[in-house]
């Protein structure tokens, strides 16, 4: 808005208010006098221009966007921690039990045991903040001593850590939640209520899917992967832990299923021609990690069926690939259908020269 209110501009019309017949020359007294002035306020011009922008939701960022979306009942989410589930065994490799609060090491991140499942199943914190608790798998260290224990596993993802939000995510929450508003009990609510929780990526609701007062919810977790029992459970909780009552968020008289997303495998197979840039196992790895960044990106979108064509074209935009031939998506050279309810997830990819 004040992008014209540059020094040279201020000056020009501060210059234009001296008589003519002064010396208004660059380096008169009359120049120099007025340039700090004038310097000063261009950059109060500047600074009002970055606070007209952050005072929009659609221009405004960090602690100003987090206050605008706050007056609206929209808060910024921080990091998470990812829930695990490990597995313990004794000697005789005989499931076993811990105590509550041991720590277990791998790689770099420390997890602590928080609830028992079953014996030799609990569920495990990642003492560390955000997405990183979700990837490693394998053999946990033990930092606490504890006796009779032989061997201890890192398994599932059950409830994904999630990184501080971004800027760009709480914009288009608060977007959302402006241009859609809940009431109650709309879709919007519900969709609402099921991202409040923990954990949860994307929702779809299936309002009357069993009959007048039925709603399903269906859930991913931030990974746009399907929700864990677990995270499916806390999100029934949440919502409506007895169905119909109004003991949870959901109104009196609701009868409301929180289920998980149902995958449905994507197997992608071609045979290449490289160009020399890179190895056939580097090439597969980058293509894997692009169809998989296209499903995430699609999970229960408005036409969330993968494409042939797209991922010919990313196979072929992939570095080191020169061309491709046989491409083939489940055994076929069509969409893959995907049903409300349903999300695409990345199955086996197998390329070969």
């Amino acid at each position: 808005m004040y992008e014209t209110e540059t020094f040279e501009a201020i000056m020009q019309r501060m210059l234009a208010r001296v008589p003519n017949d002064v010396d208004k020359r660059e380096g008169s007294i009359i120049y120099d006098a007025l340039a700090p002035a004038a310097a000063e306020m261009a950059e109060l011009y500047g600074q009002l221009d970055i606070q007209l922008n952050l005072s929009f939701a659609d221009t405004s960022s960090g602690e100003y966007l987090r206050r605008r979306a706050a007056d609206f009942g929209v808060m910024w989410q921080e990091a998470t921690r990812a829930r695990r589930l490990g597995l313990f065994w004794d000697e005789e490799e005989a499931p076993c039990d811990v105590p509550i609060g041991t720590r277990f090491s791998l790689r770099e991140l420390n997890y602590a045991v928080v609830e028992r499942l079953e014996t030799g199943r609990y569920e495990l914190e990642s003492e560390t903040a955000g997405a990183a608790g979700n990837a490693d798998f394998g053999v946990l260290l033990p930092v606490d001593y504890v006796a009779g224990l032989a061997r201890a596993e890192l398994s599932d993802v059950l409830i994904p850590g999630e990184n501080d939000e971004t800027d760009d995510m709480l914009r288009e929450r608060f977007s959302t939640h402006v241009q859609s508003p809940g009431t109650s009990g709309n879709i919007s609510d519900y969709m609402k209520w099921a991202l409040a929780v923990s954990g949860v990526g994307m929702v779809q609701v299936a309002p009357l899917w069993d009959g007048p007062g039925t709603v399903k919810v269906v859930v991913l977790d931030s990974s746009m992967q399907p929700a864990s029992s677990q995270l499916v459970e806390d999100v029934q909780y949440y919502v409506s832990p007895v169905s119909g009552t109004g003991e949870g968020i959901a109104p009196v008289g609701a009868a409301v299923t929180v289920v998980a997303g149902e995958g449905v495998a994507v197997n992608v197979s071609a045979t290449i021609n490289l160009s020399g840039t890179a190895t056939i196992e580097t090439v597969q790895n980058n293509f894997r990690a692009a169809v998989a960044a296209y499903l995430k990106k699609i999970a229960f979108a408005e036409d969330p069926s993968p494409k042939y064509v797209r991922i010919g074209s990313m196979l072929l935009d992939t570095e080191g690939v020169q061309d491709y031939s046989g491409l083939l998506v489940n055994d076929e050279t069509l969409n893959v259908a995907i049903e409300p309810g349903q999300v695409a997830v990345l199955g086996t990819v197998i390329l070969s020269e």
